[in-house]
């Protein structure tokens, strides 16, 4: 049930590889390979690569009927820039582990060294390394590769490090406990004129100008309401950057946020029937496109249950504070086979926050996880 001083010293040493050479979102194919060379001393019953992308699965059977029970990381970097100033600082100019896929990566892997050791005694153990988590594919296309099939968990487990909460302490819930979003890009298409003769063509400066107040108040109700819901644009640029042409097209960008999955449905169409009034108002040619889409994360009771008896019989602090969260994860769409669920395990109230410059993930996190972890499945499958 517990990894070994060298295995602790083993793990951190290669997740500080992993560090060092991020990959971004769909770019996996090198930290994939990392994860499969690593985990082949753990002698897995069976590998699959390629899922949804880079994705990869080690599945450990005890040969005996029983649960399937997965436990998730994800193998993605960030397109930042680090400013850590720790020795395995990433060696990628522009790319880095920002938000510590690489230690919740390292967490499975020390899951795996232990189940090496020791199968379940019934059931299968699988370790799900997810590609393209911070893109919000990455889950979808694990779950709609076809063999996926050979998956199907029963129960779906996951983490995220998160800074602002005591270091060891955990915070989790049953209910929703990330938000689902999606960003919406809107492109207005007008007439370009000579910026002398402005009313020879089609600006699309007024509806832009309409537009950045009107979807921001489309969001609903407070936060700890079910109906809430919160429009915020991130982005906005109009013509060419030239002082002799007035513009004839526009591009806004904006995130959808709610709670539920279905109350997404109600804004998005909210939001596609105001960008078509005012283009209409306009004389404007609109189209709209969707990036980034998170369907909401919701825990379910038995499986946080599980975690809870894990929490507790490891003597580590949980609470129910800061969830849910306005934040999405790319884990809920696991969750609608399976019961599922993810809790969040304090990296410290002043480590640097996710997605940062100067974050780093704390490597004393590493057992923690993977005790509370391997606990759960114990408990699930003897």
């Amino acid at each position: 049930m517990t990894l070994t001083n060298q295995d602790i010293v083993q793990i951190t040493a290669w997740r500080r590889r992993l560090h060092q050479q991020p990959e971004i979102s769909n770019e996996e194919e090198n930290t994939a390979a990392e994860v499969v060379a690593f985990l082949a001393d753990t002698g897995p019953d069976k590998v699959l690569t390629g899922l949804g992308g880079h994705g990869v699965a080690a599945i450990y059977d005890s040969g005996e009927a029983g649960p399937t029970v997965m436990f998730r990381s994800e193998l993605d970097a960030l397109p930042i820039q680090e400013l850590s100033g720790v020795p395995h600082a990433s060696l990628v100019p522009g790319k880095s582990h920002m938000c510590g896929h690489d230690g919740h990566t390292a967490i499975l892997a020390a899951l795996g060294r232990q189940l090496g050791r020791r199968r379940p005694a019934r059931g299968r153990v699988v370790l799900m390394f997810q590609p393209a988590e911070e893109s919000g594919d990455g889950a979808a296309g694990v779950v709609a590769d076809p063999r996926y099939g050979q998956i199907a968990p029963d129960f779906a487990f996951s983490l995220h490090n998160l800074p602002g909460v005591p270091f060891g302490e955990v915070r989790i819930k049953s209910g929703v406990v990330n938000c689902a979003s999606r960003g919406m890009r809107i492109l207005l298409e007008g007439k370009v004129a000579h910026s002398s003769m402005p009313e020879t063509g089609i600006s699309p400066m007024t509806a832009v100008s309409q537009l950045m107040p009107a979807l921001p108040a489309l969001g609903n109700g407070t936060f700890a309401d079910d109906a809430f819901s919160m429009v915020t644009v991130v982005h906005a640029v109009m013509g060419e950057a030239a002082f002799g042409v007035a513009p004839g097209n526009a591009e806004v960008w904006a995130t959808l946020r709610t709670r539920h999955d279905d109350r997404m449905a109600s804004l998005c169409a909210a939001a596609e029937a105001l960008v078509a009034d005012i283009a209409s108002r306009h004389h404007l040619c609109a189209r709209h496109e969707y990036h980034e889409i998170f369907v909401a994360s919701i825990n379910a009771p038995d499986a946080v249950g599980h975690l809870r008896q894990a929490l507790d019989e490891e003597g580590v602090t949980h609470g129910e504070e800061a969830l849910p969260m306005r934040a999405s994860e790319d884990f809920g769409i696991f969750g609608r086979n399976a019961a599922s669920a993810m809790f969040f395990l304090g990296a410290g109230e002043r480590h640097p926050a996710l997605h940062n410059p100067d974050y780093d993930f704390p490597d004393d996190l590493i057992p923690i996880g993977s005790r509370i972890f391997m606990r759960a499945a114990r408990n699930i499958l003897g």
